[in-house]
């Protein structure tokens, strides 16, 4: 279709195409041959099967059935060539009036792109050396397409190129996006290999895979807003998980010592190309080890990951190459980070008043009239100064405690924390605590945090009395770590967007007015 015609023509011209394929649909039903009433069909191989070079020996002459997707045909008179794709790939294939017939033939002709087929016939390799199938009998329409496929334009052999390039459209129908896009299959393929390999590396680590709850009366473990919702059975207003976190220790508590869970948070937040409100979250706790036990636990864990989704622990990035298996990753304090990136000095940093101060003086770019807490202003400033410089792995240490209600104190510093994150190609891919055991200081930090919620930070931690129950109960000393899946695929396939590596993110309806 021409890129240059209005909406209203590509409208028009997709309802004819649509009323087109109804009538060939009613005419096939007509002579008995309804294909929505065929419900299995046996194939004996995959199109990357046939179409593999080292397995012609094998198959030159051979039978085979296969079954996929028309996506392209060439009809020469009497003569016809064409492809299928299936999940493996595509394969040409060949027929003749002669061999199949003339009504066959016919039929064969009026099939569509897009429509699904099963195929019987012999391997050869044509004339010009492309390995294909020469059919034996009629194809068998599997499935009719009611409309065109966005298959896109094809080159001299064949081969499918821009075919669905409107991001809009693309992540709106995802299921075109997969059938047109071979790229974005692959991402998105390998963001699910990046579940299983961690999934395989945790297991084999000894972790036992858990699963909690998605409603909780009071949603916890993360600075972030819910989504509320309504029970009406019970009559209790829940809201859907932001975190995994505390479910797990309360697992801890129970007695488990190596848990983890891989599943769905929701985030009532902003969309850009970093976030997304329904995203996935792996954590895991483990008893008796600390913040430089995981670690260890992450080096090795990130290097497993990539070799088993891109082969080898090289990220695929422009410029500098990073190298996931070369250990120790670097350990870098935040105010030392500042200070080496911003200019400000850690003593500085003492007060919220003196840190403005220092901002005023190196000429910060945000609104620090935002910035309420001394903690705060510090992330602000790791974020703004530190973040974007650090493309090699780095672990960021000592949170300020005032955003870090979750994770022990410093002996020697209670205005720190014993936490880090993990940041790779300046995105943050990583988040630990050694975790607050004691039930008193826990206690502390939640009413510190209510304090904040009351001055009117609406993603300041609430106050979770069972949970502070449980830790009275006694937790060991417990290491933690939290990672966002999608951000860590994206690291992983070098996609620029986390929209790119979820099936379906959340867009507006397509009719929204708002």
């Amino acid at each position: 279709m021409s890129e240059q015609e209005n909406p209203r023509e590509e409208h028009e011209e997709l309802d004819r195409q649509r009323a087109l394929r109804l009538q060939k649909l009613e005419a096939r039903r007509a002579e008995g041959n309804d294909p929505f009433a065929i419900e299995r069909y046996e194939r004996s191989h995959h199109a990357a099967q046939i179409a593999d070079e080292s397995q012609f020996g094998a198959l030159e002459g051979q039978t085979v059935t296969l079954a996929g997707r028309l996506v392209a045909q060439r009809i020469m008179g009497k003569a016809a060539f064409a492809h299928l794709a299936d999940e493996s790939g595509r394969i040409q294939f060949y027929t003749r009036r002669d061999d199949i017939g003339e009504e066959a033939y016919r039929r064969f002709k009026e099939l569509d792109l897009g429509d699904f087929v099963g195929l019987r016939g012999f391997v050869f390799r044509t004339k010009t050396g492309e390995i294909s199938v020469h059919l034996q009998d009629e194809p068998m329409l599997l499935a009719k397409a009611l409309r065109p496929p966005p298959l896109g334009k094809q080159d001299d052999e064949g081969h499918t190129y821009n075919a669905l390039a409107d991001p809009e459209t693309r992540y709106r129908q995802r299921y075109l996006d997969l059938l047109a896009n071979p790229d974005s299959r692959d991402v998105l393929t390998r963001r699910a290999k990046t579940v299983s390999a961690l999934r395989r590396f945790l297991d084999a680590q000894g972790f036992l895979e858990v699963e909690t709850p998605v409603l909780q009366t009071v949603a916890g473990g993360a600075a972030a807003r819910p989504f509320p919702t309504r029970h009406n059975a019970l009559k209790l207003d829940v809201k859907l998980r932001i975190s995994l976190e505390l479910y797990l220790k309360r697992l801890i508590v129970g007695g488990y010592e190596k848990v983890y869970e891989i599943g769905r948070v929701f985030r009532n937040e902003g969309i850009d190309t970093q976030h997304n409100p329904e995203f996935t979250m792996m954590e895991l706790y483990q008893a008796y080890v600390n913040l430089e036990d995981i670690m260890e636990l992450v080096e090795a864990m990130y290097a497993a990951v990539c070799e088993a989704v891109n082969g080898d622990a090289f990220l695929p990035l422009p410029g500098e190459p990073i190298d996931l298996s070369a250990r120790p990753w670097r350990r870098l304090p935040m105010l030392d980070g500042i200070a080496q990136y911003a200019g400000i000095a850690p003593d500085e940093l003492t007060t919220l008043e003196m840190g403005k101060a220092a901002c005023r003086r190196i000429g910060v770019a945000f609104d620090l009239d935002k910035e309420t807490t001394l903690g705060g202003l510090i992330e602000k400033l790791h974020e703004v100064y530190t973040q974007p410089l650090l493309r090699q792995p780095t672990f960021i240490t000592d949170f300020p405690v005032e955003t870090s209600p979750l994770a022990k104190k410093r002996p020697d510093n209670p205005a720190l924390t014993r936490r880090f994150e993990v940041y790779v190609a300046g995105q943050e891919l990583g988040n630990a605590f050694s975790e607050i055991n004691d039930p008193l200081d826990q206690r502390e930090r939640f009413e510190e945090q209510l304090r904040q919620r009351a001055a009117g930070d609406d993603e300041a931690h609430p106050m979770d009395e069972d949970f502070l129950r449980a830790l009275e109960f006694g937790m060991p000393p417990t290491g933690g770590l939290g990672i966002g899946i999608d951000r860590l695929a994206m690291l992983l396939t070098g996609a620029e967007s986390i929209r790119d590596v979820i099936l379906f993110p959340l867009m507006r309806p397509e009719h929204s007015s708002e």
